[in-house]
């Protein structure tokens, strides 16, 4: 039945209709891609990118097509002249030709066209691999087998498989394609009494054959090169078997398969089908008797028996490469006699723990959330961030610092204008020392509120605090700002007079909306008409979007892999988000490979509060690259930081000036780089075995360690994460750092401490292992979470009955007098009524030394605890009054317990009513600790002999518990959300 006149009429039509749409939008979706990076002054980065992949996808869909479609063509071209009557009789391919045949063309170039655009979508894909080949920087290091520069592995090699691999498949495909051609068109049948084929198709197919062959010839070759990244030995690298049976093989196999070649194209002149039949037997033979059974030989009856002698050699070079490979070579692992006993040091006089961090960044997050978010449309990351600033004396001290970000509009105000035109930034840097508290446990902010006041603003000279680009998920939505200057519409801060809100007119970058044409481009993009119809979009307005820090120099630097979490600074007046970018490779000769995002799990980014790493094997890894986003205007700078890198050297070629030397840093900007925690983890799994460089040491793995898991959260399987602190190693002045521990692989104890200087200005890098003595135990992290959770389970689950609980903050380790001392912050999280959230309150700190624990309010008591003078004298033994007198002691024990729950209770009633009481809280807290320091000294005078108090009526108090903080909020203070302990 044939289709009306209007009906074939209007079908071209619609599938033109169609196709322009489809083209639009795709235009679209490049052109708006340009129009961001020419924004972003990275149009060269664009430029750059899409022209390689084109021309790449050009060449790759050209020559696939020449090589398959030539070979197709060939084949029809020289189909018999008679067809199937050839060999007498019809076959089953007659009826698929009979249906073929009228459309081939049209076949042809459907297939064709689907061909090139997959294999050119794929040789494009590769357009890295391309620029690192062309652009590639010498190591000035040869390998240890081959004596190549290193830079033929990381460059050379993979361009070279990656064209073999595209030959292969076309030939591949070409032999497919000429065989379904010839097959169809009579060139052969497959019928009794065997294979029936033409001239042309025998000989066609027998070069087609041999060039596959002549191509596995050189993989042979090629695979030679491979072995350096073997994984048949004790550890990645051309092992012994790899050297003396798979390497001389592999030469042997590419000489047979030039031979077989030869054979196949002798084919060509010689009829028959022994030649191809004996070259194809001998390949396959030589491949499973030369390639495989020998050298599974060796390995059984040469290494396996005396491995340890075998490998030694391959071990060492493994060794040598991956230090070199993971930049931990120059890693100083000193021996650390550290004492476990407080009696036997001299603490008196050394302060390098008196300014140590005590708030936790994960934990506080929720206390900087509600008591400095101000309304609920703004929020901070969790967890909030490490850097150092100066105090009132000028000497710089760890702060605990975050940015208020805007998370949009409430739900009833979520409508196209207020999400996309009013709420476009957040707003204030927030900031507090990391080292105390105010009298109410809460953090001692020095930048703080709306509009930014405090004495960290006023020494850093804060000029600009908005936030339109941040790490929040808002930040992944397109917002319009500018528009008009003389009628301000976004949202700046809240206020108490007039409209209850400052607006302000954004200034700065951005892609301009002030044309049509632009407008309907960002409208397709988005799927959003409001963008062309909305009288508020005009000629001021710039579409802000690639909000996120890490994305936004993701796009402009797509060579680099970006440390999970970016951190604000204020530098030069200025918010800034200083990003971390690495260079990595896994083709670096020898080195171990592993996963990257294995190698940086821990607690975070398990918890998902930071980015996590792909699973992507890595070998070479270097921290090339600073980079800063603009908090207000987005603008991205990308440092060159680490100038020895080939890697960076041969990306700087290939997208030259836009890595700008590290020396146009400035000095501000450089106070506020510290060392990037994923390469820290990265290094730190390498160290757990690398730190041994003696290869029978390593082969037996006895003094392997293991990062701990992380205590706080009582998972063994999650590691501890990196902590940023002010560290004072041994014979060393104190330098912010990044530090970690080790364990033992079979036991709890301390192994190890580790520490990189994470200043600038002075070592930056410098990675310091303290391996503790053999003979002495240190107790690990594990242990010592498990000594303070269990010395003073009385007093804080006293803290943390009822509608409040413990919180444990970070576990910090440290080099102290002579030993390593544990420090840890305990936060009392109340519940409060009314609709309010919780919040965490510092209440006690805990010090642990050797076996020695101590706790205070404030770190000096807790320290003081364990090394005062009272903690080194005998306890005196009881007297015969107190002997004689347990009854009264057991009554004094109980009613001080009694009137510490009772005080406690009141203290939860006067948080639960709407509003809470605040003054009967505190009064109530004070009653808590007046009967807290009547719990201690009945405790102290129970006689030895006498009974316990019964578990119900009262948990264990400690000897040496301290008295309660009093923690009475300030009045009108909103309480504050929990968040678990991560990271710091």
């Amino acid at each position: 039945m044939r289709l009306p006149r209007r009906p074939r009429l209007l079908l071209p039509v619609a599938i033109a209709l169609v196709a322009i749409v489809a083209l639009f939008f795709l235009f679209s979706g490049i052109y708006t891609d340009y129009l961001w990076f020419d924004a972003a002054d990275y149009t060269s980065v664009f430029s750059g990118v899409i022209v390689t992949q084109i021309v790449l996808f050009l060449v790759g869909a050209l020559l696939m097509v020449v090589i398959a479609g030539g070979n197709m063509l060939l084949a029809f071209r020289t189909r018999p002249m008679f067809g199937p009557a050839m060999f007498g009789g019809a076959s089953g391919a007659d009826r698929y030709r009979m249906a073929l045949d009228p459309h081939r063309k049209l076949i042809f170039i459907i297939g064709m066209g689907l061909l090139a655009l997959f294999s050119g979508s794929s040789f494009a894909g590769q357009w890295q691999t391309w620029l690192k080949f062309v652009n590639g920087a010498s190591f000035g290091k040869k390998d240890e087998l081959f004596g190549f520069d290193i830079s033929f592995f990381m460059f050379d090699y993979p361009f070279i498989r990656m064209v073999l691999n595209f030959l292969f498949t076309a030939v591949i495909i070409s032999i497919v394609l000429a065989a379904i051609t010839h097959y169809l068109y009579g060139g052969f049948r497959l019928q009794s009494p065997g294979l029936h084929a033409s001239r042309a198709a025998r000989v066609h197919l027998s070069v087609l054959l041999g060039v596959f062959v002549l191509l596995k010839a050189v993989a042979y070759w090629v695979d030679r090169y491979g072995l350096v990244f073997s994984d048949r030995g004790f550890v990645h690298g051309a092992s012994y078997t790899d050297v003396n049976a798979v390497l001389p093989a592999k030469t042997i196999l590419a000489i047979i398969a030039l031979i077989c070649a030869a054979l196949f194209f002798a084919g060509v002149v010689r009829p028959g089908g022994m030649l191809p039949g004996v070259s194809f037997g001998l390949l396959v033979l030589s491949a499973i008797l030369i390639g495989g059974v020998y050298p599974a030989l060796v390995e059984q009856f040469q290494v396996k028996p005396n491995q340890q002698g075998k490998e030694a050699l391959y071990i060492q070079r493994n060794i040598d490469a991956t230090r070199q490979a993971y930049n931990v070579d120059k890693t100083e692992v000193e021996t650390y006699n550290a004492q476990a006993d407080p009696t036997k040091v001299q603490a008196a006089g050394d302060t390098s723990v008196a300014g140590v961090r005590l708030l936790d960044p994960a934990l506080v997050s929720s206390t900087y959330e509600q008591t400095q978010r101000i309304r609920g449309f703004y929020n901070f990351a969790e967890p909030l961030d490490v850097d150092r600033y100066p105090d009132s004396t000028g000497k710089l001290v760890d702060h605990v610092v975050g940015v208020r970000e805007l998370t949009g509009p409430d739900s009833g105000q979520n409508n196209w204008i207020n999400r996309h035109l009013v709420y476009t930034h957040g707003y204030g840097f927030v900031a507090a020392p990391g080292n105390k508290v105010d009298d109410q446990g809460l953090p001692a902010y020095d930048a703080k509120d709306m509009p930014v006041t405090g004495p960290l603003v006023d020494s850093t000279g804060l000029k600009e605090p908005r936030v339109y680009f941040g790490e929040e998920p808002a930040s992944a939505e397109y917002v319009i700002a500018g528009g008009n200057p003389s009628r301000p519409q976004e949202l700046d801060y809240p206020q108490t007079a007039g409209t209850g809100q400052k607006n302000t007119t954004y200034t700065g970058g951005g892609v301009s909306l002030g044309s049509f044409f632009n407008r309907m481009l960002y409208a397709a993009k988005y799927s959003e008409a409001n963008i062309l119809l909305s009288g508020d979009v005009n000629d001021n307005s710039k579409i802000l979007y690639e909000r996120n820090p890490r994305d936004r120099v993701q796009k402009v630097a797509p060579f680099l892999t970006l440390d999970g979490n970016p951190y604000p600074a204020i530098v030069d007046g200025r918010i800034v988000w200083i990003v971390d970018g690495y260079t990595t490779s896994n083709d670096y000769p020898y080195a171990q490979s592993e996963s990257l995002g294995e190698m940086t799990r821990d607690t975070s980014s398990d918890r998902r509060v930071i980015a996590q790493q792909p699973t992507d094997r890595i070998n070479y890894i270097r921290n090339s690259v600073k980079a800063t986003v603009d908090a207000y205007d987005g603008s991205v700078k990308l440092y060159g930081w680490d100038t020895n890198d080939p890697v960076l050297r041969t990306w700087s070629s290939a997208f030259p000036g836009i890595i700008r030397p590290a020396s146009e840093m400035s000095a501000d900007l450089k106070a506020h780089v510290r060392y990037p925690e994923d390469l820290f983890k990265v290094q730190r799994w390498t160290l757990s075995r690398y730190h041994i460089t003696d290869p029978s040491a390593f082969y037996s793995g006895q003094d392997f360690w293991n990062v701990p898991g992380d205590p706080t959260q009582g998972d063994k399987n999650t590691k501890q994460p990196p902590y940023y602190l002010t560290t004072t190693m041994p014979g060393e002045q104190p330098t912010f750092s990044l530090t970690t521990t080790f364990v033992p692989r079979q036991g709890p104890n301390l192994a190890a401490f580790m520490a990189v200087d994470s200043s600038a200005e002075s070592g930056y890098g410098r990675i310091r292992i303290l391996r503790m003595p053999s003979s002495t135990p240190i107790p690990g992290p594990g242990q010592a979470q498990n000594s303070f959770q269990s010395r003073f389970a009385g007093e804080l689950n006293l803290l943390g009955v009822g509608a409040s609980s413990v919180r444990y903050g970070n576990l910090l380790t440290l080099p102290y007098a002579g030993g390593l001392v544990y420090i840890e912050p305990v936060y009392i999280q109340v519940t409060a009524g009314g609709g309010q959230e919780p919040y965490p309150i510092l209440q006690r700190v805990l010090v642990s030394f050797g076996s020695k624990i101590g706790v205070g309010r404030t770190l000096d008591e807790a320290l003081q605890e364990v090394f005062g003078a009272e903690q080194q004298q005998e306890q005196a033994q009881p007297n015969q009054e107190e002997q004689a007198q347990p009854n009264q002691s057991n009554s004094a024990l109980n009613s001080a317990i009694a009137n510490a729950k009772k005080a406690y209770d009141d203290a939860q009633k006067a948080l639960q009513a709407s509003p809470p009481d605040w003054d009967a809280y505190g009064a109530a807290q004070k009653r808590l600790e007046e009967a807290l320091k009547a719990l201690e000294g009945a405790n102290r005078q129970q006689p030895a002999t006498s009974p316990s108090p019964s578990a119900s009526a009262s948990p264990s108090a400690s000897a040496s518990a301290p008295p309660a903080t009093p923690t009475a909020a300030p009045t009108g203070s909103p309480p504050v959300t929990p968040s678990p302990s991560a990271t710091g």
